[in-house]
């Protein structure tokens, strides 16, 4: 393999699992997915936030079933969200008493369009196999695959304190994060094998294997992938707020989304107090469509700036488009077929500005310091118009518009250059 090598490795081959119509792993291209923070007791709450993360993109919603409560909520849930028209398959996700919620709750139960178990704490000691197996044969009666979702925060600790004590037995060749990733995935996997000795199908089990410090995610999954053939979860625990949970999350998923590691995605952000809950989704479809695998939004090329743009114009301008773009998405889709593949660049001055705007569906390139108050449109490649005067960005607004129908449109497409 060239060291030049820039295109993502072969996907590593994976079963795949119908998680209420949407496919995770087998040829399917990466899902993307979220969780709600609402308490899911509060209908109108989950509800509603089911509803923004699914127009923001979001293929598969989690939810949390942690008491009798939230239990009878979901297919209230679920039966207000197809009213509204999102169809979004749901997860329920379980801790501690899933057992006994699905039994009590056999609408629940149907409702949902998965279980997420932790092997962690689905029980302890002489219970845990019992419980967990509680679980599965509730799935396996509604028909609903499982996610089987170790956490290092809550790992089964009679497993990791008899893999410690073996490995002091040999001489402690491992150290003692080395024992505890091992831990993690024998976790997953065995618990896996589990789930398939009760009579789950493996197209029926994703895995996961959520940690919090990107190196550890990496080698587990490396590790879990060369001895599976699961579909495959990703997501890093606890990844933080702002930048570093942004940042954190992109580097371990990248890295394995590049290896050709990992079948669905979620990015783990803490949010803001009272911030918006979709930000999770957006990084998740821009780290997959920035690495290639999927396209979801039009792209908005945009130069940094620099002393020859000391105007905000073009700042505000590649903001606008960019908000409107992705405001504008959800009804896009159905009525542009393809418009998520347009590409519009907003440059700042005469040094790229041309040539960046020519390589884009649709650019302008707006006028630097000192250079003439003129900006030159360029469509598919070819100068189409120059716009002058203060109204430079609305007109270029209305011009983005039109390209959008007359190329994705029902009429006659316009031949991309």
């Amino acid at each position: 393999m060239s060291q030049y090598q820039s295109e993502p490795l072969l996907r590593h081959r994976t079963v795949g699992v119908d998680v209420g119509g949407v496919i995770v792993g087998g040829d399917a291209p990466v899902v993307v997915q979220s969780m709600t923070n609402t308490d899911t007791a509060d209908i109108d709450a989950t509800v509603a936030q089911v509803a923004a993360l699914h127009r923001a993109g979001s293929e598969i919603v989690r939810i949390t079933v942690d008491r009798d409560e939230s239990a009878a909520a979901v297919p209230k849930i679920r039966e207000r969200l197809e009213r509204l028209g999102v169809f979004v398959p749901l997860v329920g996700d379980f801790h501690y008493i899933g057992h006994k919620l699905l039994a009590d709750h056999p609408a629940c139960a149907e409702a949902l369009a998965k279980y997420r178990i932790n092997p962690g704490n689905v029980g302890f000691r002489e219970k845990r196999d019992r419980q967990f197996t509680d679980i599965v044969e509730m799935a396996i009666r509604h028909d609903k695959p499982v996610r089987i979702g170790v956490n290092w925060g809550s790992l089964d600790q009679e497993l990791l304190t008899r893999l410690m004590d073996e490995n002091h037995a040999n001489g402690a060749p491992l150290t003692a994060r080395e024992v505890t990733r091992e831990a993690i995935v024998q976790s997953a996997l065995l618990s896996a094998d589990l789930a398939e000795d009760v009579g789950l199908p493996r197209s029926k089990i994703i895995l996961s294997a959520k940690v919090s410090q990107v190196q550890d995610l990496i080698a587990v999954y490396i590790e879990m992938a060369r001895r599976s053939d699961h579909a495959l979860h990703l997501g890093l625990t606890e990844a933080g707020m702002g930048t570093k949970g942004v940042v954190a999350s992109s580097a371990a998923m990248g890295i394995l989304l590049q290896q050709g590691i990992g079948d669905t995605i979620r990015i783990s952000l803490t949010p803001e107090p009272g911030g918006d809950r979709t930000r999770e989704v957006q990084v998740a479809q821009e780290l997959l469509q920035t690495m290639g695998f999927r396209q979801f939004l039009p792209v908005v090329a945009a130069c940094p700036g620099c002393g020859r743009t000391t105007s905000t114009v073009f700042q505000e301008l590649a903001q606008t488009i960019e908000g409107d773009l992705r405001e504008n998405m959800p009804v896009w889709r159905d009525k542009y077929p393809g418009v998520e593949n347009l590409k519009v660049a907003v440059m700042g001055c005469i040094v790229n500005g041309p040539g960046e705007s020519k390589h884009a569906d649709i650019g302008i390139s707006l006028p630097g310091t000192g250079e003439t108050p003129a900006a030159p449109v360029f469509i598919d490649g070819k100068k189409a118009a120059t716009l002058r005067g203060p109204d430079i960005a609305r007109d270029f607004q209305a011009m983005v518009s039109d390209y959008i129908e007359q190329r994705f449109g029902d009429g006659t497409q316009r031949k991309a250059g």
